[in-house]
């Protein structure tokens, strides 16, 4: 299945992602709670977090960031930044993006950003940078980025998946998305483990 921006999502693959987002105990849409003490806002009613200290701008994190940082943080921004639900959660090792729960992370390293993100199937794909660590039913991808250019169309509708099963609207995204002649959308699946 072509997804519009040349990145190909399989019908098996389809009904994986399907399956997946059916079974997350947060497959609605999800409520945002703001800690009254930092003020960061989080997926879920008192969300424990590390740190309970106060939120920083966007300014303040670059201006103790990496020069190399914000553009590559702009990029994804202007891709993915008019999400409805969207959270931008910049803390002092990165930035978190949300959707409820956290779906992707732009963390410095020496040289590069490490661009990390959440998807409910397993990508097999020479940009990524590491081992895709499973966890649950879902997998966690990491590319390492030198360049803002490195952020196009296909790391794009990655993010895009990964934003929508975060939020619980995955079943949504599938539906809109153009099914490639195949003819699978996710009502189409009577039994998705087979």
């Amino acid at each position: 299945m072509d997804v519009g921006t040349g990145a190909k999502v399989s019908s098996a693959d389809r009904r994986h992602i399907w399956h997946i987002s059916s079974s997350f105990p947060y497959a609605l849409p999800m409520e945002r709670w703001t800690c009254p003490n930092c003020n960061r806002v989080f997926g879920k009613l008192n969300q424990p977090h590390m740190k309970c200290e106060p939120a920083v701008t966007l300014d303040e994190y670059f201006a103790a960031g990496k020069p190399f940082e914000r553009p590559i943080f702009e990029a994804v921004h202007a891709a993915i930044g008019d999400f409805e639900g969207l959270i931008v959660d910049p803390i002092g090792v990165g930035i978190l993006l949300k959707n409820g729960p956290m779906f992707a992370e732009l963390r410095p390293k020496t040289k590069w950003t490490a661009l990390g993100f959440s998807l409910g199937r397993k990508l097999e794909n020479g940009r990524l940078s590491r081992k895709v660590v499973d966890y649950g039913q879902k997998h966690f991808h990491v590319i390492n980025v030198t360049d803002p250019k490195q952020i196009d169309d296909e790391i794009i509708e990655w993010l895009t998946e990964a934003f929508h099963l975060a939020g619980g609207t995955i079943s949504n995204y599938l539906r809109d998305v153009p099914a490639g002649g195949d003819g699978m959308v996710p009502d189409d699946i009577d039994d998705p483990l087979s």
